[in-house]
């Protein structure tokens, strides 16, 4: 919008003149039509004064003799109209098709003219043409008559309504160009924050109107500062990985020492606890930080990997579904998500079915135990951070009740959303589908 230095005016000042400049423009506009509205009214007149002209000559040479009627046909012209007798034999020619609904308004205007057999024709043909034609005199004569100046031809009025609808239009979609022209800065920062996920930096240009550049200034600020934060949390979440983890190894050591066996089990076993909760704990709170790039992964032998593992521990783990499916993934991401649905099945459950379905550009992955499932007004609750079910679960379990608020991270992060559902015949169905990047036979 060369027209407007967009640095120097607010939002609302560039509305005010796109709007200026489309009432500037409908005044000009509606000012031509208004001179051409006065010019088919003049028009109009002219050809009122013809059809009274004729009716005066027509009255005048018809109670004249024959022989002054070409004389007195002289003294009828005027600067405007020619009239003129040729004698009882000279026969003008029929109606011009195109001027026919002139002539009806003229005999409209004067009655006189509906028994003179009034003809009319154009000299010249065009928006501005020469009129010429003849009326029928009462002893059978013809009376001739032509316009010394041109004449435009009258417009309907369904014509001159669209020619001022024309420019109104023409307006409409100015303006809304204009408009959306002046708001594209601001379309632009509302994508911007759309893709920002904490990680990318997304730097929007600062342009537009100034309230538009000033929030662009202020959202790219606050994406340095939240970068600034995830960073330091990243580095106090490493810090504290390494000063839980290592008392936690010591401790495992230590445990191997002592003698008794029952009492040895039970310190093992809060340590392995313990382990896992900070581990989820990590896993959560570093979430955010996706260590790894997608890249080419057979999903099908990755679930058929992790539940050969879990039959290698002596769980009821099968895999059901295509023996290779290659595409495009966060591998870490999508072993987290596997793994915790996978864990969490086979501890309330006694029977986990992990499966793949493939349907056209979508994958989805399902894990089903035969547990006691999870009541139905909890279903959307429970994958958010920190909720335990314990009346549905066991008490004694493990964990900071993280395991779903993890998958459901982690499938948003592929592309897709975390679903549960309970079974008809007992147990818990979690499912997540993530689009496929890309697919080999």
């Amino acid at each position: 919008m060369k027209w407007i230095n967009r640095h120097s005016f607010s939002l609302a000042g560039q509305i005010v003149a796109i709007l200026l400049l489309a009432l500037a423009i409908e005044f000009g506009s509606s000012t031509l039509l208004y001179e051409r509205a006065s010019q088919f009214a003049v028009r109009e007149d002219e050809a009122h004064r013809l059809a009274e002209h004729l009716v005066v000559s027509r009255a005048i040479l018809g109670d004249a003799r024959p022989a002054t009627r070409p004389t007195m046909a002289r003294e009828l012209s005027t600067d405007r109209f020619i009239v003129r007798w040729d004698g009882p034999h000279s026969v003008p020619a029929p109606v011009e098709p195109a001027l026919s609904d002139l002539r009806e308004q003229m005999i409209l205007w004067e009655p006189a003219l509906a028994t003179s057999d009034l003809r009319l024709g154009l000299a010249a043909p065009g928006r501005r043409a020469i009129v010429t034609g003849g009326l029928l005199l009462p002893d059978g004569s013809w009376l001739h008559f032509r316009t010394r100046q041109p004449v435009d031809t009258l417009n309907p009025a369904s014509t001159r309504v669209a020619l001022a609808l024309i420019p109104a239009l023409l307006l409409m979609v100015l303006g809304g160009l204009l408009i959306r022209h002046t708001l594209a800065p601001l379309r632009q920062l509302v994508r911007a924050v759309d893709r920002f996920d904490g990680d990318a930096n997304v730097v929007v240009a600062e342009a537009g109107p100034g309230e538009v550049r000033q929030v662009t200034r202020a959202f790219n600020d606050l994406q340095a500062r939240i970068r600034t934060l995830l960073a330091e949390r990243t580095q106090a979440l490493a810090a504290v990985s390494h000063d839980l983890r290592t008392p936690l190894a010591r401790l495992s050591l230590r445990a191997d020492d002592v003698a008794d066996a029952p009492t040895r089990s039970a310190i093992q076993h809060d340590i392995a606890e313990m382990t896992a909760m900070v581990t989820s704990l990590l896993a959560f709170l570093g979430g955010s930080d996706t260590p790894d790039a997608p890249v080419r992964v057979d999903v099908a032998v990755l679930l058929a990997t992790i539940a050969d593992a879990e039959q290698d521990a002596g769980r009821d783990v099968n895999y059901v579904g295509p023996s290779h499916a290659e595409m495009v993934i966060s591998a870490v991401a999508l072993r987290r998500a596997v793994n915790n649905l996978v864990d969490n099945a086979v501890r309330y459950g006694q029977r986990v079915d992990l499966s793949l379905c493939v349907t056209g550009n979508r994958a989805t992955i399902s894990v089903e135990d035969d547990g006691p499932g999870i009541p139905d007004a909890m279903l959307t609750k429970v994958v958010e951070p920190f909720v335990r079910l314990d009346d549905a679960r066991a008490r004694d379990s493990a964990g900071f009740g993280l395991g779903l608020a993890i998958v459901a991270r982690a499938a948003t992060f592929l592309g897709g959303a975390l679903r549960l559902a309970n079974r008809p015949n007992g147990g818990l169905c979690a499912s997540f589908s993530f689009p496929i990047f890309a697919t080999q036979d």
